[in-house]
């Protein structure tokens, strides 16, 4: 476990984050307050969603698309 004042984790972020990836990190604030910082993987991509079926056609949408660009003039 790596512990750092709250100054030197501002002065070295992204250190203190590539260091949390592999073991806890502690920032200690003045007035005695502490902050872990722990690494958790996330599992999938937050674009990662499931499709849906619709009758809709390529073209339904693209005039959909170009309608509402119209409207927006």
């Amino acid at each position: 476990m790596k512990v750092y004042t709250y100054s030197e984790a501002r002065q070295r972020l992204a250190d203190v984050l590539n260091i949390a990836r592999t073991e806890e990190v502690v920032i200690k604030r003045r007035g005695g307050e502490t902050f872990s910082i722990i690494f958790r993987k996330s599992k999938k991509s937050p674009f990662d969603v499931p499709g849906i079926q619709t009758k809709a056609t390529t073209k339904d949408i693209l005039d959909a698309v170009r309608e509402s660009r119209e409207q927006g003039h």
